[in-house]
């Protein structure tokens, strides 16, 4: 059974930091690519941040210099590291393990940036 569990969202003010982490497990997770999406209310799911099965990584505009997103194969698990957070990155934040022709989504972490 394919587990991907999303921790580390919370209440944070805005240009404070959160580090969220994604725990995968029925996988062989060092072949997947790794991606966090964020769904806002009102707004289209958002691509975040990715990093492939070889570390290479990738982010959208809105968060470049202040994510950084990586991983570790030895403990099956993503991170994505964000400071600088602004009240526009409030959002359910997702994991997503790709291989292009299979995907499976985590169940989503709350991040809200409010003062």
């Amino acid at each position: 059974q394919v587990q991907l569990v999303e921790s580390g969202g919370g209440l944070v003010r805005p240009g404070g930091s959160l580090r969220l982490s994604c725990a995968a497990s029925g996988i062989i997770f060092s072949i997947y690519a790794m991606k966090w999406y964020r769904l806002a209310p009102g707004k289209q799911r958002e691509l975040v941040a990715a990093i492939s099965s070889g570390g290479s990584t990738d982010y959208a505009d809105s968060v470049k210099g202040r994510f950084t997103i990586s991983r570790d194969n030895a403990k099956n698990t993503m991170y994505l590291q964000m400071n600088s957070l602004e009240p526009e990155d409030t959002a359910v934040y997702y994991c997503f393990a790709d291989r292009k022709t299979i995907g499976y989504w985590g169940q989503g972490t709350q991040v809200t940036v409010s003062s």
